[in-house]
């Protein structure tokens, strides 16, 4: 196997730099979700994509594919939700093997609530500390890594 090709210190700065940034800004809106909704970022993940699906209902698999999660992890994020009555599975109609995810009334109060201070939060600890042609730059290097890592099975 060949040496790996190390990270000098300028790259090294850089990649703890993101890794801090992305710890802290990741704990400052979960503590926002759960002050002001009571929900986890994982509650918040899912309830986004059910929020804006047709009818507040999505099928499972796909609503973790849309999240980037395996099928564990939804279903066990998912039956947390149900017994806090934010969602209810119900049978998929294409496929009796499937299973479709329906946002409940008191999920939809649930992100509702959160939205406009999750919003709030987003813009002050991230957006706002940028100038357009920075935000411009940062889309365009996330949209290339982005699309690096999904073009590229490691």
């Amino acid at each position: 196997m060949a040496e790996p090709h190390w990270l000098d210190e300028r790259e090294a700065h850089l990649w703890q730099a993101y890794r801090d940034l992305q710890r802290e800004l990741r704990n400052a809106l979960d503590r926002q979700l759960v002050r002001d909704a009571g929900l986890t970022g994982a509650d918040y993940a899912l309830l986004v994509p059910l929020s804006e699906a047709p009818d507040g209902l999505v099928r499972a698999r796909d609503l973790g594919r849309l999240v980037g999660w395996d099928r564990s992890r939804i279903s066990h994020q998912l039956r947390r939700m149900e017994q806090r009555g934010l969602v209810a599975r119900e049978d998929c109609p294409e496929d009796a093997r499937g299973s479709m995810v329906r946002l409940t009334p008191a999920g939809r109060c649930a992100i509702e609530a959160a939205a406009p201070n999750h919003v709030t939060t987003v813009r002050r600890f991230f957006i706002d500390q940028l100038s357009d042609d920075e935000i411009d730059t940062l889309a365009a290097l996330f949209g290339r890594l982005l699309a690096g890592l999904t073009n590229h099975e490691t």
